[in-house]
């Protein structure tokens, strides 16, 4: 039957024995009779049926059922029996005398000991009983003794031992009087061990300062304990003096004494193995003297402990926030023993422990091990208010390597001087000052660790490194001097540490106005600047003309098509017209001259201009000093570069810059040898591969820019490619700002016209000119006999055949001599600004009237790799190829047979268009550009008609050109433009 909740009850708590377990307790409900007495109607009360009966119970009845229900047998089965054993098994395989898993029967009783101390914490006042053999939960009460018992230890020490025993008082009145209480040999039991509740006869005692039972359970059959006189120095040390801190012990035969006294807290500094993951105590002594170290790096994965501790006079005491109120010392004396009881001021060393996490050294039961970095950059940013604090910085006198712990600091002074930068700095660890050129050295090579004159090995901060790596990697030395000093162009470095109270500054007010670059004041063009600058070309040449103010190089790195060109001429112009005392030097990939010669006699006609190239060129700087402006190539630099570097050039200009990318090769090498009091670089793509294509360029213009080479790939290129880290390239970003001017052709939409053209002129190989000239000479000769023979008009056949030929080898020679092995100036051209479009995500249309003419191009696309899309007049699915090109964000090019994609294809997602070889009729090429220039185009749309300089393709240009009837009229047929041509144009396309 099962008790009735409607019905009188009584909830009961019952103590048993468990053959395995020890003693356990459990909860149980029993009815009562009508005289409200126990029946022996009963039923064990758990979490499943607690709620029946909650009208009798509060809410430690709940939590005691609970806890109760932890210690239950099939729950210590469940838990532990990993082998999933019956129960009797388990138990009797666990518990075996001989052959018993120790470690499982401790894990069992801790985590009983644990339950059990929680359980009786609880227990106070509520019915306890005894449970009998029969099962009866109430078979005798317990009486539950309210206030704690006291146990005082007492010690002997005789002559040849030393008497150890416990004596247990209970207090009985109000004014202190207790009683003895008689636990030996009075079958006395240890319900808990930890804390200790003790059952003697019927009473239940439970003790102040939370008393171990294990300290009273070798009393419950014997007198006192017997500790030899040859173990007595070792007993006392490690049980008596434990016992004197944390109770009450009395003793004769030795003496204990009781001091109080202020306490020093220590924080002591230690070095750990690197692979472990815990902190030995020590104790805590002075320092002994430091050791010689020689100057090395710390080991990343190296830590350092904190422990913290508190100096009581002579005696030192580590923290342990459940520690005893009081430490002990053992001194002895001869053949006496003193034990110092130290009281503890627990309250000041809780205080002294909350300013350390405060300070962001969050120590756990008073000890901390970080890595070696952090412990020492938190070391030097709280030496000085651990100090203020009242603390006592020390470091383990185990340590073999001793460490400066005291104040560091590091001042930085800049002042702006006449070229650059003055820095004045001063660094101090403790009473040392350390030059600052060695700190310097250090940061750069990543070593941390140094040796001060005294032998104490300082550790440079994290901090340092980050927030000073920049100015130490682009501080300069003047040959011969010990000055440091920061190049101008580092304006921006200075103010970031000015800002960050890092440096203090001295500058002009005239530098400051390079904080803002809307700031830049407009410069009015030059007088005989022969064109008009669209607004962003304008704002271009002001920023040039305002970096020149303060002799700041510059990076011109606008879109292709955008007006580089024009801009930089105008500036030069500008130069020309303010009397400027030397020649600039324009250096450029050989196919560029001649475009740059048309381009500056068209823009600027006043400038005087040599072309200084080709093989026979008069090697004599002197000549140069009757121009304004040379133009040359980057393989004559190379060439030449012993000769031009001795020569003053006002302003050095390259032009593609991103030739010289490569900072071991030898263009780069020669360029940075020119001497300039200006330097410019103008490039659609200033970082094609790697970000060490912009540390090459922005040495150029402005030296020691981003620092060394092997500084600028440690601090950006090894973070930013590698890792990826976002930090590294937005300072990389804010260092090189202020130098590089970028916009892309959406940003000044409003200020282009829909279509813009030009026309590419490309200087032939030397292969190529050959093969050209020896056609050529064949052809004059063949036409011009047909003519005399046969008269102009049946003489057009043979015309078109020889002006076709030397158009195909104008392109490339391949197209009419397959076993031809040469390049092409033409091509070379063709796929520099092939790369440097897609590089700049844009989309190009290729057209060519010769099949020939793209398969070239095919096969170097094929070699890299790079993706297409293609049509021809033999391309069955044509809109497959346009689909691919309009929706496939990869593919860039589009390769268009001029006669087949002259018509009826809609490529709005081109916005470059390229003509390789020029066609007859120029509205056929007008309907090829506006297969991308039409309605739904929301971009400028960019052509370029590459014409091969000094061959008929050029002089079909100009002739078309001259014929002012032909340029009012539709010339729809290669047979109207032959008939249009009289010998004497002959005459002339085969000059």
């Amino acid at each position: 039957m099962k008790v009735s909740p409607s019905e009188p009850f009584q909830i009961v708590y019952s103590l048993l024995e468990h053959e395995f377990l020890g003693y356990l307790i459990e909860a149980f409900v029993i009815q009562r009779n009508g005289r409200g007495e126990l029946t022996l109607l009963n039923q064990t009360l758990s979490s499943q049926n607690v709620g029946e009966f909650a009208q009798e119970l509060d809410e430690r009845d709940f939590e005691l059922v609970r806890l109760i229900d932890c210690i239950q047998q099939d729950v210590i089965v469940k838990k532990f029996n990993t082998r999933r054993l019956p129960a009797v098994d388990f138990f009797l395989k666990i518990y075996d005398p001989q052959k018993g898993d120790k470690l499982v029967q401790e894990a069992i009783c801790g985590y009983l000991e644990n339950l059990k101390a929680q359980i009786m914490a609880l227990m106070a006042d509520k019915p306890f009983y005894i449970m009998g053999n029969d099962g009866n939960p109430a078979w005798a009460p317990i009486v539950w003794m309210p206030e704690p018992a006291r146990v005082h230890f007492h010690f002997v020490r005789n002559a040849d031992s030393t008497h150890y025993f416990p004596i247990i008082r209970y207090p009985i009145g109000q004014n202190g009087e207790t009683e003895r209480v008689e636990f030996q040999f009075k079958d006395a039991l240890m319900i808990c061990d930890e804390p200790a509740y003790m059952m003697v006869g019927n009473r239940v005692y439970h003790f102040t300062k939370s008393v171990d039972g294990k300290k009273l359970r070798p009393f419950f059959a014997k007198n006192h304990i017997v500790i030899p006189k040859n173990i007595e120095q070792q007993y006392y040390e490690r049980f008596v003096s434990p016992l004197i801190a944390s109770y009450d012990v009395y003793a004769k035969g030795f003496e204990i004494r009781s001091e109080a006294m202020e306490p020093l807290p220590m924080l002591t500094v230690s070095e750990m193995v690197a692979s472990s993951r815990t902190v030995t105590p020590t104790l805590l002594k002075t320092a002994g003297n430091a050791s010689d170290v020689a100057e090395t790096d710390d080991d990343s994965s190296q830590r350092i402990a904190f422990d913290l501790s508190f100096r009581y006079g002579e005696f030192a005491f580590r923290f342990d926030s459940f520690g005893p109120s009081a430490n002990v010392s053992l001194e002895k004396k001869g053949e006496e023993y003193i034990f110092h009881k130290i009281r503890r001021d627990q309250r000041l060393e809780r205080q002294k422990l909350a300013f350390l996490r405060d300070s962001g050294l969050d120590l756990r039961h008073g000890r901390l091990a970080i890595p070696k970095s952090e412990a020492f950059d938190w070391l030097a940013n709280n030496s000085l208010r651990l100090q203020e604090a009242g603390f006592l910085l020390q470091q383990s006198a185990q340590d073999a390597k001793r460490y400066f712990l005291g104040y560091s600091s590091i001042n930085v002074s800049i002042q702006e001087g006449r070229d650059w930068f003055d820095i004045y700095a001063n660094v101090r660890f403790g009473e040392f000052e350390i030059p600052f050129l060695k700190l310097r050295t250090l940061i750069l090579n990543k070593k941390h660790e140094f040796t001060l004159p005294n032998g104490e090995v300082a550790v440079i901060p994290d901090a340092w490194f980050t927030k000073y790596s920049e100015l130490f990697g682009f501080i300069e030395q003047p040959d011969g001097t010990d000055q440091m000093v920061l190049q101008k162009h580092h304006l921006a470095l200075v103010q970031e540490l000015e800002r960050d109270n890092l440096a203090t500054t001295v500058m002009s007010r005239k530098l400051e106005r390079l904080r803002d670059f809307e700031e830049i004041e407009p410069f009015p063009l030059p007088a005989h600047f022969n064109g008009t600058l669209r607004p962003y070309q304008k704002a271009g040449y002001d920023w040039m003309n305002f970096l020149r103010q303060y002799r700041f190089g510059g990076c011109l790195a606008d879109d292709m098509g955008l007006g580089k060109t024009v801009m930089t001429l105008a500036m030069l112009q500008g130069q020309k017209e303010a009397g400027a005392m030397h020649p600039s030097l324009l250096v450029m990939p050989t196919s560029l001259l001649y475009n740059w010669e048309l381009e500056a006699r068209k823009f600027t006609p006043d400038l005087r201009l040599m072309v200084y190239t080709g093989t026979y060129r008069d090697k004599n700087t002197a000549q140069f000093d009757d121009y304004d402006l040379i133009l040359t190539s980057y393989g004559i630099v190379r060439i030449d570069i012993d000769l031009l570097s001795d020569y003053r050039f006002n302003y050095v200009i390259l032009d593609e810059s991103q030739a010289i990318k490569n900072p071991s090769s030898h263009i780069t090498k020669a360029v940075m040898q020119l001497n300039a009091a200006h330097r410019l670089i103008l490039t659609g793509t200033p970082l094609e591969n790697s970000t060490m294509d912009l540390w090459t360029q922005m040495s150029f213009i402005n030296h020691g820019l981003l620092g060394s080479q092997s500084f600028f790939r440690n601090e950006f290129q090894i973070p930013i490619e590698k890792r990826h880290d976002e930090v590294k390239t937005g300072r990389l970003y804010s260092l090189i700002k202020p130098f590089m001017l970028r916009r892309n052709k959406a940003q000044v939409a409003t200020d282009l016209p829909e279509k813009v053209e030009s026309v590419l002129y490309c200087e032939m190989t030397a292969d190529q000119e050959k093969q050209y000239e020896e056609a050529k000479s064949y052809y004059r000769n063949l036409i011009l006999e047909r003519i005399e023979e046969d008269g102009m008009a049946k003489s057009q056949m043979v015309v078109l055949q020889g002006l076709t030929k030397l158009r195909q080898i104008a392109n490339h020679p391949r197209m009419v001599d397959e076993g031809y092995e040469g390049d092409s100036g033409k091509l070379d051209d063709v796929l520099m600004r092939l790369e440097s479009a897609m590089t700049e995500q844009h989309k190009v249309l290729v057209f060519s009237q010769f099949i020939k003419h793209l398969s070239v191009v095919r096969q170097y696309l094929k070699e890299k790799g790079i993706q297409y899309a293609y049509l021809d007049g033999s391309t069955t699915d044509r809109q497959s190829q346009v689909e691919l090109f309009q929706t496939n964000d990869s593919v860039k090019l589009f390769l268009i047979s001029l006669k087949a994609g002259g018509l009826g294809h809609n490529l709005t997602a081109a916005d470059y268009v390229f003509i390789l070889d020029p066609w007859w009729n120029p509205a056929i090429e007008a309907q090829a550009v506006d297969r991308a220039h039409r309605i739904g185009q929301q971009k400028t749309v960019f052509t370029y008609k590459f014409i091969a300089k000094n061959t008929v393709e050029e002089k079909i240009l100009a002739l078309q050109r001259s014929k002012q009837q032909l340029a009012g009229s539709l010339v729809t047929t290669e047979e109207n433009f032959m008939k249009s041509l009289t010998k004497e144009d002959i005459m002339v396309l085969l000059e």
